[in-house]
């Protein structure tokens, strides 16, 4: 009897360690089926790229933000803008000589110019800006101004929407400005007026249409009034000329 005791004690001492691996692994499966069921994703072969609570935000806002179709958007403090325009000649004087008048033919203008964003509904702006003057009837004169102005604009629709935690921007927005600008304008040919300006006030009409997150397109119509020398040649008197142009400039934010 003593040894079939002895027999069994040894053979439960041999087998308790096999009993408990197979316990542990069982338990292990277990728990991973179970994660499964609920549809947790596990990679025990690859280490956590972000490891602890930080990590998990940052990816779990990550992922919410592509599941709803929106872009997290940051919203900048300053832009760039560079573009160019058309003169209006039916909303421009007409430049004299003489008592003759002659309307703009073929005449544009170059922008260049620095922003700031001061609100989702306010930016202002300064800008250098170049326009060429040619004339119909005239093929052997043409003129030309330059001018540094500011201009405060107000855009009709907020630019930036949040919803919740994320923040995205609007893809067009109509906005408004007003500003002024001083320069010096020079008409080529004998007889030229030409001399200092005011251009004030400088205003604008217009829209923006973002192309990506950080770049987009301005069309706007902008009107100088230009206080200075008549507008042509042979004139000297001190006069107002109207200028209009249809312009069209690349914003980039940063």
């Amino acid at each position: 009897m003593k040894r079939l005791s002895y027999l069994a004690a040894l053979f439960v001492l041999i087998t308790t360690p096999a009993m408990a691996e197979y316990s542990d692994k069982l338990f292990r499966a277990e728990i991973k089926e179970g994660l499964d069921l609920v549809g947790a994703r596990i990679n025990v072969d690859l280490p956590d790229p972000a490891p602890g609570e930080l990590g998990l935000d940052v990816y779990q806002t990550a992922d919410a933000g592509s599941t709803s179709g929106l872009k997290v958007y940051i919203p900048t403090s300053m832009y760039m803008r560079a573009g160019a325009g058309l003169n209006l000649p039916f909303a421009t004087n007409k430049a004299k000589v003489g008592d003759e008048e002659f309307a703009s033919a073929g005449s544009w203008a170059t922008q260049i110019g620095l922003g700031w964003n001061l609100s989702s509904y306010v930016r202002t702006e300064i800008d250098f800006q170049e326009s060429t003057f040619k004339f119909s009837d005239i093929d052997n004169a043409q003129a030309s101004y330059q001018t540094i102005g500011g201009m405060l604009y107000f855009d009709f629709a907020r630019r930036y929407i949040q919803t919740g935690d994320i923040t995205y921007r609007r893809r067009f927005v109509p906005f408004m400005g007003i500003g002024a600008g001083i320069g010096a304008y020079k008409f080529d040919g004998a007889g030229g007026a030409d001399g200092f300006i005011v251009s004030a006030p400088r205003a604008a009409l217009g829209f923006n249409v973002m192309l990506t997150e950080l770049i987009g397109i301005d069309i706007m119509y902008q009107y100088n009034m230009i206080i200075g020398n008549r507008f042509g040649w042979n004139v000297q008197d001190k006069d107002i000329t109207n200028v209009s142009n249809l312009m069209a400039s690349f914003r980039v934010n940063f």
